[in-house]
């Protein structure tokens, strides 16, 4: 059982590399982004992000409304939170304008 070679395995043949490109003139330093900007791209990563962010940050709350003591854990745990929900509110806010209306 199992599978056997019947032929040899030719080797690769030798390809020489490319040349390099010369260089060309510097462009301007604002460079197209690898990923879009979309208001619906935007819309999709803020909002999951704001719903971590509160989901980090309520589960760091549950003991203490219990009644157990903060221990840094838990504040650590909770600034986490805020800190995922504030970035989802930086990326639907846009501060920098960039943002385009896909369609």
């Amino acid at each position: 059982m199992g599978s056997s070679l019947t032929q040899p395995l030719e080797p690769a043949p030798s390809a020489s590399p490319a040349p390099l490109a010369e260089p060309e003139a510097p462009t301007s330093p604002e460079q197209t982004p690898v990923v879009n900007n979309c208001w619906s791209c935007r819309v999709l990563s803020g909002s999951g992000l704001i719903g971590a962010g509160g989901y980090v940050y309520w589960v760091a709350r549950k003991p203490l409304k219990l009644g157990y003591p903060p221990n840094p854990g838990t504040v650590m745990q909770m600034v986490i939170g805020i800190s995922i929900a504030c970035w989802g509110i930086v990326i639907l806010s846009d501060p920098r304008g960039k943002a385009f209306r896909a369609g």
